[in-house]
């Protein structure tokens, strides 16, 4: 797809419609897209994160389609073989081209794509390069979300190029987004899985480009933002320090013990006014559980006993969680086993990195008793004086 976006200023990206995981992890509803732009000036020109490998001659085609018949600089934003993957094929296009890019991603750049040291001119913080009638300042921007991350600035344009930040997993027609119910999804998941583990880091470049008062936003995947308070306070609200009035409950039940266990918990908290989110470990999105864990103030995990020790789907939600690093503040475990064995202990040393406050876990033989549902309702009452403590209820 090639689209103008400003005076000689294009899109030239593609989407993946046919994509249904990112990282192997994530379910795609809606595909991606790998966004790359062409920037003209009046003397070079400049083309701002490249392709994935998979489009790399369809991409290279589309600059012989669109008269592109020169390009002095690649702006590796990111080494990730998504935004940088086309740069030794459009160097072979270019042989004059240079990469311009941070120390960091230059070492990336070299051990992943063999991109030789002559071809790279490293930048720092706050350099410019001139493309005549056009200025590209480079803002280095560690942790959205490698170490190697940095974003783009046209000035004259007063437009920013974020790569990964401020992105959303979405295929589209116009290259302009929309607002809609689901494009926010969309890019909620994509924090979610991307962002989430890096929120502080996100607060203080959310406020960078806040402070620049940006015209538009051109991330690495999904669409352009031209009202950019839209994606902004979507961000500012998902990075934010404080959860909200939500209990997420994943769960995994072989005998549908523990399931009732979660169930009876879901609906006594529900009648305290607390939100619920259940969350099947076995048959689930694992996008519907990453998003719920962006707002989650509490997670009460329900897992069942496998030989001795819990269900290995509790293993993997578990350090889903502990390496997002969601705002959650509290944490407990409910479970059922049939002849014995350490049902949490694991779990919570998975958990340890999040520093929860945990409350007393329900472990019952079986199916639980009068006395287990009791201990249910105590649980209950817990977490509704927690939250009501934080100011949610």
């Amino acid at each position: 797809m090639f689209q103008k976006i400003k005076e000689n200023i294009f899109y030239a990206g593609m989407n993946d419609c046919g994509r249904l995981f990112f990282d192997e992890l994530i379910p795609l509803e809606k595909g991606t897209s790998y966004n790359s732009y062409i920037v003209i000036g009046s003397e070079k020109t400049a083309v701002i994160d490249t392709m994935y490998p998979k489009f790399t001659q369809e991409y290279l085609k589309s600059f012989d389609e669109n008269g592109i018949t020169k390009v002095d600089y690649i702006i590796a934003n990111h080494g990730e073989q998504d935004h940088s993957g086309s740069i030794p094929a459009l160097l072979e296009k270019f042989p004059n081209a240079i990469v311009v890019t941070n120390a960091v991603c230059a070492g990336n750049l070299k051990e992943m794509l063999l991109v030789p040291s002559e071809k790279i001119k490293i930048i720092k913080n706050d350099e410019e390069l001139s493309l005549g009638n056009k200025t590209l300042q480079f803002k280095i921007t560690p942790g959205v979300h490698w170490p190697d991350t940095m974003f783009t600035y046209i000035k004259e344009d007063n437009i920013i190029s974020t790569c990964d930040f401020l992105g959303a997993h979405y295929t589209f027609d116009d290259v302009f987004a929309v607002p809609s119910k689901e494009l926010e999804k969309s890019a909620k998941k994509y924090f979610a899985e991307i962002m989430m583990p890096f929120s502080s880091v996100c607060r203080k470049y959310i406020q960078l480009i806040k402070d620049l008062k940006v015209e538009m936003v051109l991330p690495s995947h999904g669409p352009i933002h031209k009202n950019p308070d839209y994606i902004l306070d979507l961000y500012t609200d998902w990075a934010g320090e404080k959860g909200k009035n939500l209990v997420i409950l994943p769960y995994v039940s072989m005998y549908n013990s523990t399931e009732n266990m979660i169930d009876y918990l879901s609906n006594k908290l529900n009648e305290k006014g607390i939100n619920t989110f259940k969350y099947d470990m076995v048959n689930g999105n694992l996008g519907d559980l990453a998003i719920s864990l962006v707002d989650a103030t509490t997670i009460i995990m329900g897992a069942s006993m496998v030989l001795a020790g819990p269900h290995p789907a509790a293993f993997n939600t578990a350090y889903l969680a502990s390496v997002l690093r969601p705002k959650a503040k509290v944490a407990s475990f409910i479970g059922s086993y049939g002849w014995g064995g350490n049902l949490f202990g694991k779990l919570s040393e998975l958990l340890a990195p999040l520093k929860l406050d945990i409350i007393e876990p329900i472990q019952v033989k079986g199916k639980a008793k009068s006395d287990d549902y009791i201990k249910l309702d105590n649980m209950a009452e817990e977490i509704y004086k927690k939250h009501k403590e934080f100011g949610l209820i």
